[in-house]
């Protein structure tokens, strides 16, 4: 079941970020007093009375006719299209401005369900300009105060009112997704997977917006494909923000196990292609790069451009890089069984005895630095989740705990088992300290 999507709307300051803060509880949104600071929209899954949804926090649509603002209205636009319910906020404080009136155009032509929050009621003037928004022309008003709490249940409520109460539904199969900045050959990639004549294809009705999974069959185990590669729209607003627009990504990331971060080779390594697999890495997922148009490249070496990655993605050592062209399918037949690797890796579980040898030997080894007299000891360590794999250990004092021999420990245990495209999480508890 796919979720419901909401976006909040409205021009710059009006509350929009305070707001978004509140709904998914906590901190994610910029929220700086001067307008127009959150840029690009910013996407969180949200739940309210167990009520699932996505929640999209838009830059603020201003009249100026700056490429930054053009870039924030088609974003918003973007948004708005992508949503089922659209909550246009405005400033009770400061009354109807003409920004209010163009993205009340913009949101109308929508047909979308829209409500409007009249945020700031706290404040004495708001109450008096509060009949003044109904000339807006929409159906639903509510009075609201984002910092102070009021009318929030009434606005969760109208917003979910008709949203499903979600059940987990286990699908146990390995789901990965082909994400990267556009034109990198996500689409090549994904025909190309789909077209080898040892994968099995069927599709099922995806649950994201606009998509359809793909199942392949590899090594008689199915694999879920999540399209990202084939959601684009034509029109104006799709074409202008396709370069911005992380939206359909970030949703494919999170449905994720694993994810192919795409990279064009022709072009190089972006800073953009960094903040994708930031994601990726943020969200605990497998990761594997693609470095795709490997056709094109004449005057480096695997070995070369390897060491150019390397050095570019020193936050994520632990990925595999597999090099190929998805035009050509040169070299295509060496992605799966990397994906297979990672899928055991994510899922992978080590015995607890073998882990303590292993931690105790490391810490012998290189015993922590004491602080004020105090040196950090671990009683035991024990591993606590998968996908991705998760260690806890017991100690002394937590707050003795350093970055760096947290960095050493993670090396150790890479040192011994094979976490190779995963990202691992360690975790460290007080010796009496109740587990959550």
């Amino acid at each position: 079941m796919k979720l419901p999507i909401v976006a909040l709307v409205g021009r710059p300051n009006v509350g929009k970020s305070t707001l978004f803060n509140k709904i998914v509880g906590k901190q994610v949104s910029i929220i700086e007093d001067s307008p127009g600071i959150t840029r690009d929209r910013i996407y969180q899954e949200a739940n309210y009375n167990n009520k699932r949804f996505y929640l999209i926090d838009t830059g603020g649509i201003d009249i100026s006719k700056t490429d930054f603002n053009n870039e924030i209205k088609y974003q918003a636009e973007l948004a708005i299209e992508e949503a089922d319910i659209i909550v246009f906020i405005v400033d009770g404080k400061e009354g109807l401005t003409q920004n209010d009136y163009i993205a009340r155009d913009i949101i109308r032509k929508s047909n979308k369900d829209v409500i409007v929050a009249i945020n700031k009621m706290d404040i004495k003037e708001a109450k008096n300009n509060i009949y003044d928004f109904y000339e807006l022309g929409f159906e639903k008003y509510i009075p609201i105060s984002s910092i102070h709490n009021i009318g929030y249940v009434e606005l969760m409520d109208t917003i979910t009112m008709n949203f499903k109460e979600v059940e987990n539904q286990t699908d146990n199969r390995v789901k990965f997704s082909i994400i990267g900045r556009p034109n990198v050959g996500k689409s090549s990639l994904m025909n190309a997977l789909l077209n080898e004549e040892r994968v099995v294809v069927s599709n099922i009705a995806g649950t994201t917006r606009d998509s359809i999974d793909s199942i392949i069959k590899y090594h008689n185990e199915e694999y879920v494909i999540i399209d990202t590669a084939g959601m684009r729209k034509k029109g104006k607003i799709w074409e202008s923000v396709e370069k911005y627009s992380l939206l359909r990504s970030l949703k494919s990331i999170d449905r994720s196990d694993i994810c192919l971060v795409v990279i064009n080779a022709e072009e190089g390594i972006k800073e953009h292609d960094k903040h994708i697999a930031g994601y990726a890495i943020e969200k605990g997922k497998g990761l594997i790069f693609v470095v795709n148009k490997w056709d094109t490249v004449k005057d480096n070496t695997i070995q070369e451009f390897e060491k150019l990655m390397r050095a570019e993605f020193q936050f994520v050592p632990y990925a595999p890089i597999v090099f190929l062209s998805a035009l050509t399918k040169k070299r295509i037949h060496t992605l799966m069984p990397e994906i297979v690797k990672v899928k055991d890796n994510i899922k992978k579980e080590i015995k607890t005895s073998i882990l303590n040898d292993i931690i105790q030997d490391a810490y012998q080894l290189n015993l922590p630095p004491s602080y004020k007299g105090k040196r950090l000891k671990i009683y035991f360590a024990s591993q606590t989740g998968i996908k991705p794999p998760k260690f806890t250990f017991r100690v002394n004092n937590k707050g003795l705990v350093h970055f760096s021999y947290e960095r050493y420990i993670e090396n150790k245990i890479r040192e011994n088992f094979d976490f190779t495209g995963t990202p691992i999480e360690l975790q460290f508890k007080n010796r009496n300290e109740e587990e959550l």
